[in-house]
């Protein structure tokens, strides 16, 4: 080819695939952050297999991050990639149904040997014929192994490190392709590989070797340039993934209030970078324990929560059921403390680097007796900051457990964010006894809110003992009264019912005087907005009402969702929001479900809201 052309776009979706140790998350991450730097929407999907290392070249093996970049707002990492850079014939098996019409992919032609082809299973030598792969598909041949191997030659390094170095020379290559500046990437290789000079000299080799290899060939007809995002409005950015975002939420609400973070927690996939993300923050005051399993990384956290912390716990659904009985007791001592729970896929084991939204029922009702925690669920990457400020907030000022559901999805996956300013965000006053009161009793609460006063051990004259054992609802002593069981019953419900008028109330997106609603929750929320919006550009009158806030509920929830003739629920389990939803708004929901280990995609999406719309 002679030349290249740049076509202008509003957005691009990229698929970084391969084996699990050719680097696609390294990859796609470095440049994702590069694409938020120079002012992009960004949107990421990491998708990996469970095993430390499958087989190489098979399909069980292969390992992807998505990356949706955006010149304007985007809400998913997009449906379909326009480029896939495969590294080998496997991960262009498992990827080829979802690339776009013109579309571009890159291969290593290193790797499609023909043993490489039969760990694939495929039966030719051809794998594009096999697969019927269109012709209006450009395929761009590139030795991405031999070529490094040359990069590399005179370096004192073994070959597997050489090997590895691979992954550089395909970011090399996409940055050319998308008109990325290269030295913005070296900045990122001189963080990661600072300390250590010989792989950081190898690395920004063969990244600079890649740039210049699809520059001075001109390898494809087309090059994309994404402009800056028009909506993203003056501050500091950076790119953030959920659970570093529910991390540094945790420590700005016990900044913001006043107390000593504590973490109590044990790993758990997806959630252990919450736990080493804290773990870093000792300068800031952060006390992290990683106990010997989960539930004495809860009980640890209710016994900082007792001693005055803003106390956590992150985990995931398997970690949950074993922590259930310690909710119970922190709703019995009424004691206030945030779990996190990082949804994957289940039962048991399960997937457990994959998403599902199949907890929340356990988080609404996993525990012996009527014991009512608050639940909120993020919806985004960056917005996880938020909701995890908000439990905290809501769990020191109500003295109530907090359970705050994310998932893979969100966890794992990056967005653009804002940095908030500590003076803007939010007021948390928790709700201390303070040095004028007298007689305060370990049940003596708040007469509006209902929330027990919190007395920090050493505080002169407050002494109170706590515990699990049902109190009498004025003195505060063991109980076993049946009809006082029944009031402190009441009164704990009513304590999580009184939440709701302190939330947001329930918004609609969309056509608001539309017949059919879409409810979603959680990290459904973008590709749900994504189908909405189409469906309104092509004259479809759709409304969409996406629920953060799931015990209590908005206080407006009942009056939104009746005013509409049709309502359908989207979400991927099998239907444990839409239960949820009859026993407190009856009536007549559909619903569209998946189980499927993976998000949503808006064309599925699309279909089912329309199958609804024209129901009526």
């Amino acid at each position: 080819m002679s030349s290249t052309n740049k076509t202008e776009a509003e957005n691009v979706v990229i698929r970084f695939s391969g084996d699990s140790g050719d680097g696609m998350q390294l990859t796609g991450t470095l440049f994702s952050n590069l694409s938020a730097i120079l002012g992009n929407e960004i949107l990421t999907f990491p998708d990996f297999p469970s095993e430390i290392r499958a087989p190489l070249g098979t399909l069980s093996g292969v390992s992807g991050f998505q990356v949706n970049l955006g010149a304007s707002k985007i809400y998913t990492p997009g449906d379909d990639a326009d480029v896939l850079i495969a590294m080998n014939p496997a991960a262009l098996k498992m990827n080829y149904k979802s690339i776009k019409k013109n579309g571009i992919i890159i291969i290593d032609t290193d790797s499609f040997k023909k043993s490489d082809l039969d760990k694939a299973n495929f039966t030719t030598e051809n794998p594009f014929e096999e697969l019927n792969i269109s012709d209006s598909i450009q395929i761009i041949p590139v030795g991405l192994t031999s070529l490094t191997v040359a990069g590399l030659e005179g370096f004192e390094m073994d070959n597997k490190s050489v090997l590895r170095s691979k992954n550089m020379f395909a970011l090399g290559l996409v940055c050319w392709l998308f008109n990325r500046p290269v030295d913005k990437a070296i900045d990122f290789l001189q963080t990661k590989f600072g300390k250590k000079q010989t792989i950081l000299d190898a690395n920004v080799k063969v990244l600079t070797d890649g740039f210049n290899y699809g520059h001075n060939l001109h390898l494809a007809v087309n090059t994309f340039l994404i402009d800056k995002s028009n909506e993203v409005v003056k501050g500091r950015y950076t790119s953030i993934n959920g659970n570093k975002a529910t991390a540094w939420g945790l420590i700005a609400a016990a900044e913001k209030a006043g107390l000593q973070l504590f973490l109590g927690s044990y790993p758990i996939t997806p959630a252990t970078d919450i736990m080493q993300e804290l773990a870093k923050r000792k300068d800031l005051g952060v006390k992290v324990v990683q106990a010997e399993d989960e539930i004495a990384g809860i009980t640890l956290a209710l016994g900082a929560s007792f001693a005055g912390s803003l106390a956590a716990t992150s985990t995931s659904g398997p970690g949950l059921a074993l922590k259930s009985e310690a909710i119970g007791l922190a709703v019995m001592a009424e004691l206030p403390i945030v779990i996190v729970d990082v949804m994957r896929g289940g039962p048991s084991t399960g997937l457990p680097t994959k998403t599902e939204q199949t907890d929340l029922l356990q988080a609404l009702y996993g525990r012996n007796g009527e014991s009512p925690v608050v639940v909120i669920a993020a919806s985004t990457p960056d917005d996880c900051f938020h909701y995890t400020y908000m439990a905290s907030k809501i769990a020191v000022e109500h003295m109530t457990p907090v359970i705050l559901i994310t998932d893979t999805f969100i966890a794992n996956g990056t967005s653009l964010w804002k940095l908030p300013k500590m003076a803007d965000l939010p007021v948390i006053q928790p709700n201390l006894v303070t040095p004028d009161m007298e007689d305060v009793r370990v049940t003596s609460r708040d007469p509006e809110s209902l929330a027990r006063y919190w007395a920090i051990p050493g505080m002169e004259g407050f002494n109170q003992r706590n515990g699990g054992l049902e109190k009498d609802y004025i003195t505060g002593a063991i109980s076993s009264d049946p009809l006082n069981h029944q009031k402190m019953v009441d009164m704990r419900q009513a304590k999580i019912n009184y939440i709701s008028t302190k939330i947001p109330e329930l918004m609609v997106e969309g056509d608001v005087d539309a017949d059919t609603l879409v409810i979603g929750w959680g990290s459904t929320y973008g590709h749900l907005k994504t189908a909405v919006t189409n469906l309104a550009k092509a004259g479809e009158k759709v409304a969409l009402a996406q629920f953060n806030y799931i015990h209590p509920l908005p206080k407006n929830t009942e009056e939104v969702i009746l005013k509409y003739k049709n309502v359908l629920v989207c979400e991927l389990n099998s239907g444990q929001f839409a239960t949820y939803l009859r026993s407190k708004v009856p009536g007549n929901y559909k619903q569209y479900n998946k189980v499927q280990g993976q998000p949503f995609n808006v064309a599925e999406l699309e279909e089912a809201i329309l199958k609804a719309v024209n129901s009526l």
